[in-house]
């Protein structure tokens, strides 16, 4: 009976010390982790331009502590506070007085105002917010027809459709301007993304094209635009026929459907292509995030030091961007061109990143384009960008 006693004080020792090791190697082995601490928001004034409402509160005619009336006024304390007043809907009635002459009788009345849409009810105002909701904040007509009926204003989807229709055949002078500063210029960026389009009991995938002007990378003086246009496939010809009177630069992906633009036979000239580096480093990026094989993620970190260069060159003068490309990327590309050749000897031809650098080998006249002009940028952002908008309201 002593023995077992002892042995069980014995197990019970040992518990007790391994308890108080582990608990001892814990302690060693924790990292202090700093809080962290949320860093408190800094209250920016209210917008100087807004108007100012003041909401004077009535103060005591007698004094609350003595009652005495004799108080004369210390100074105020203003809190501001920001509020939105609903919008207002209003009927404007245009009214032409008509007049006649007591000597010969005849009548007259001023001219009627000229409206956006002939016999139309809607304002201009009224127009210009259903094209913005609709194409700015990507909200269908429907919905905006069920807003305005929760307001009170039963406008058909019919109705507004009709306003949109109209509204769009009274500005396609604007447009026309528009198109033809975009392509009066040196150098433009090019590119597409699909769109739903309704059909009978099924959606149909169309193409949005897009071509941009934005001379402000090489301090142009003209402002930006872009123009759109649509397309119910993805064929070449469509930017055949969109860029028939154009010859200059023409920063785009890959496409194939522009290879005869590039043609040297092309009519009234070719255009000279100028290939995204965004769109080369993309594709290593994406091996170097999923795989990470060590090549492609070498080949972001190359391609990224190029495009450090390009911010810090971001809005100077051709001659000046040129001149910073040829002494400090031209050595980069030509160390980056060596070393991709190097490392495609060494994969398999079905190798992934042997595609994303034949991608770029085969291509690399278009891609090295921007060492010889300081008006070409590294890449087709600029086109991206304005896709941008058609992507987020896509599903709307």
């Amino acid at each position: 009976m002593l023995d077992q006693l002892e042995l069980q004080l014995a197990d019970l020792e040992e518990n007790a010390a391994q308890a108080e090791t582990a608990a001892q190697i814990a302690i060693a082995d924790k990292v202090t982790v700093t809080p962290f601490e949320r860093r408190k928001p800094t209250r920016r004034p209210l917008p100087e331009h807004l108007p100012r409402e003041r909401l004077v509160y009535p103060v005591p005619a007698i004094c609350p502590c003595c009652g005495d009336s004799r108080l004369r006024k210390l100074g105020e304390d203003v809190t501001e506070t920001l509020e939105l007043v609903p919008r207002q809907w209003k009927v404007i009635q245009h009214v032409r007085e008509k007049l006649v002459c007591r000597a010969c009788e005849a009548i007259s009345q001023p001219p009627a105002p000229s409206h956006p849409i002939a016999r139309g009810r809607a304002g201009p105002k009224l127009l210009a917010h259903v094209l913005f909701a609709k194409y700015g904040l990507h909200l269908p007509l429907h919905r905006q027809s069920d807003v305005h009926r929760r307001e009170g204003i039963d406008l058909d989807v019919s109705t507004l459709a009709d306003w949109v229709g109209a509204s769009a055949a009274t500005l396609m002078p604007l447009v026309d301007a528009i198109r033809s500063h975009v392509f009066a210029a040196e150098r433009i960026h090019a590119d597409d993304t699909t769109v739903p389009v309704p059909a009978k009991g099924k959606t149909r995938t169309g193409r949005l094209w897009t071509y941009v002007r934005d001379d402000r990378p090489f301090a142009g003086p003209d402002p930006p635009a872009a123009v759109f246009f649509y397309s119910p496939d993805r064929g070449g010809e469509h930017p055949e026929q969109h860029l028939a009177g154009y010859a200059g630069l023409m920063q785009a992906d890959a496409y194939a459907g522009f290879g005869r633009l590039y043609e040297s036979n092309r009519k009234p000239d070719p255009i000279i292509e100028a290939a995204c580096w965004a769109h080369g480093r993309r594709k290593f990026f994406d091996l170097a995030r999923l795989s990470k094989p060590p090549i492609a993620a070498e080949a972001v970190k190359r391609i990224d030091v190029l495009f450090a260069i390009e911010r810090e060159i971001n809005g100077l003068a051709p001659q000046e961007r040129l001149r910073v490309r040829q002494q400090r990327s031209r050595p980069l590309i030509v160390e980056l061109e060596a070393w991709l050749r190097e490392q495609r000897a060494k994969l398999s031809r079905n190798n992934d990143t042997t595609k994303a650098i034949n991608y770029c080998l085969s291509r690399w006249d278009a891609f090295t384009r921007f060492l010889e002009d300081g008006r070409i940028c590294m890449s087709n952002n600029a086109a991206e960008r304005e896709l941008r908008a058609v992507a987020v309201g896509r599903r709307n």
